[in-house]
């Protein structure tokens, strides 16, 4: 990319956030800078404080790490307002991040945030590091490409940054088709990051370059013809060359003798593999090249509402803690435990029954554990599957406090509490068993071979046979 295209991407950039700005567009584009002129249009930029900058900054990227912008700009904006600086958050109890970070996902992000709060407080004298190596290298939770976001954006460092925006650019600025997951690819891509950031307004060229691949040079419908630096893309040039050489062969002519600088020729690391022929229907989408992905494990856990009536008759449900590292780390949850592939479900009922007698310190009858339905939740890397089961108990019960803490909760505080989306879900399924074993939903259809009452009457809401539907009404 020539100095001149470089200006001229920078320059449309700004142009398009000044617009934005301005009419308070929401943009697509997962870049802290952007994301914070949506929520505080100037502020981020001209805040004074370059620690309350860099954490404003920060706390927009790490939420936005496999996140989409329109799920996070709530999450953020409560954020903010409960915990306005570093020293806030670094006084704020585990649980109080947790509750607030319910639903979000990845919720060892929010404890990482939190935990590298505290560092900056205690260890380097509420100073945030200013330079991206500092970064990655001092705050537990952030990496390379958080690194060079915040230290581009709020101290003006002259480092490049990497993110699935700007690789879908770079790959298809220059013909890149090898797996760009690959440490070979990825270390090139870093190292023409670096080379291309603009030197005077870093943090805007890196917006710039994460903004054009979120909006011009898409993964599946890119605007080619949109493009500032459309002159300079080779995967744009090769797909010219793809057709100049089908329409060559349609008329019966010889393919002219490959050019050794073309990509796809000889043992370059960074072409597409041989073996991949390209896809002309494609285009410029034939780049990067889609990694392989790895199938999620499949799981199955047994999980149970143990139920009873608060002074006030209110239901209440027990919840327990999770442990402290892992999936879901200190969230709360209803008991569960996972179960073997295979098991049949009085087996299921049995290993439940096993735990929750082994944490409640009596006897649990199997056939008391009453099946409510299954619920699926997909993790990231996880398909699990939650076997839900129900128990009303009579009374208190006393629980081994030494396995995990436990509260009891009405449906409201369980809402509020610090629970996963799964565990929302698993209610939500109880409390749907609940209303279709109550009776049928208004509207519901006649079961099929069900006769009407005397007189052909039927009851609102019942589906009539066509027979009775076209028979004369009985006279008053």
């Amino acid at each position: 990319m020539s100095g001149h295209s470089r200006k001229y991407l920078l320059y449309s950039y700004i142009a398009f956030k000044t617009h934005r700005e301005q009419f308070y567009f929401t943009c697509r584009s997962p870049c802290a800078g952007v994301l914070c002129s949506i929520f505080f249009p100037f502020q981020a930029v001209t805040e004074p404080d370059v620690n309350r900058r860099a954490y404003a900054v920060w706390v927009s990227e790490i939420m936005l790490q496999q996140t989409q912008v329109a799920t996070v700009i709530e999450y953020y904006n409560r954020w903010m307002q409960k915990w306005p600086t570093l020293q806030a958050l670094a006084e704020a109890s585990l649980e109080e991040v947790n509750e607030l970070w319910a639903g979000l996902g990845y919720y060892s992000r929010g404890k990482r945030l939190q935990e590298a709060a505290r560092k900056v407080v205690s260890e380097l004298a509420g100073q945030m590091p200013r330079t991206a190596e500092e970064l990655q290298k001092l705050l537990p939770g952030v990496g390379r490409y958080t690194a060079g976001a915040i230290a581009s954006i709020s101290y003006g460092q002259a480092t490049g940054v990497v993110d699935g925006n700007v690789i879908r650019v770079l790959c298809r600025l220059r013909c890149i088709g090898a797996d760009p997951s690959s440490p070979a690819v990825i270390d090139r891509l870093w190292a023409m990051a670096n080379a291309l950031v603009d030197r005077s307004r870093p943090g805007d060229f890196n917006q710039a370059l994460m903004e054009l691949g979120a909006t011009v040079c898409m993964p599946k419908v890119p605007l080619c013809g949109e493009c500032p630096v459309k002159q300079h893309c080779r995967a744009r040039l090769r797909v010219e060359k793809e057709l100049a050489l089908a329409s060559q062969k349609l008329l019966g002519k010889l393919p002219p003798v490959p050019d050794v600088e073309d990509c796809g020729v000889g043992d370059c690391p960074l072409c597409p593999p041989a073996a991949e022929p390209w896809d002309s229907s494609l285009g410029v989408t034939n780049f990067p090249r889609k990694a392989a992905k790895k199938q999620p494990r499949v799981e199955q856990t047994a999980t149970c509402l143990l139920e009873r009536r608060g002074r006030r008759g209110a239901l209440e449900y027990l919840i327990v803690q999770r442990p402290s590292s892992g999936l879901l780390a200190g969230l709360w949850e209803f008991p569960s435990v996972p179960l073997a592939p295979g098991l049949q479900q009085e087996q299921q009922r049995e290993v439940l029954r096993d735990h929750l007698q082994a944490w409640m310190g009596q006897p649990v009858a199997a056939g008391s554990l009453r099946f409510m339905g299954e619920v699926v939740h997909v993790f990231s890397h996880i398909h699990q599957t939650y076997v839900v089961y129900s128990l009303p108990l009579d009374g208190d019960v006393t629980l081994d406090l030494a396995s995990s803490p436990s509260r009891w909760v009405t449906e409201e505080e369980f809402r509020a509490s610090a629970v996963s989306t799964a565990m929302k879900k698993v209610l939500k399924a109880c409390e749907r068993q609940r209303g279709e074993e109550s009776g049928p939903a208004k509207g519901s259809k006649r079961k099929r071979g069900a006769k009407p009452g005397a007189g052909g009457s039927t009851r609102p809401g019942t589906q009539l046979s066509l027979r009775a539907f076209l028979r004369a009404p009985n006279p008053p």
